[in-house]
């Protein structure tokens, strides 16, 4: 059984479970992947460095804007998954080669997020 949920394991790919993963089975998936390329060796032709990341990351995220160009949805839906995919694996590898906890990051951005106030709401406020 599930230790969260208390129902059957998913199934497994690779030895991780394909349809349900937490930030850190993602990550070391990904480190996995960085491994077998060799892209983690000194010599490598594409370098993990946080400059590099960040700028591939930028490049992929800006390939999911693309595929909305001149239109209000993609299209084709496997395209923006690749798209959205490519995104959240720079966005892994940079944090994780940036010593980030990318979980408690999210959770703590979200709290934030909780007790900020946005124009709109202040207006809102003002109104009421």
């Amino acid at each position: 059984m599930n230790e969260r949920t208390s129902k059957p394991p998913l199934p497994t790919l690779f030895g991780y479970n394909s349809t349900s993963m937490d930030i850190k089975e993602l990550t070391e998936r990904m480190q996995a992947l960085v491994a077998a390329k060799g892209w983690g060796q000194p010599a490598s032709p594409k370098p993990q460095t946080p400059r590099n990341l960040a700028i591939s990351l930028l490049l992929e995220a800006s390939e999911v804007l693309e595929l909305f160009q001149w239109q209000d949805q993609p299209a084709e839906q496997a395209a923006l998954a690749g798209e959205l995919a490519d995104t959240l694996l720079y966005l892994l590898q940079l944090a994780n080669v940036s010593n980030i906890d990318l979980e408690q990051a999210v959770l703590s951005k979200i709290a934030q997020n909780h007790q900020r106030q946005w124009p709109e709401h202040q207006s809102r406020e003002a109104r009421s």
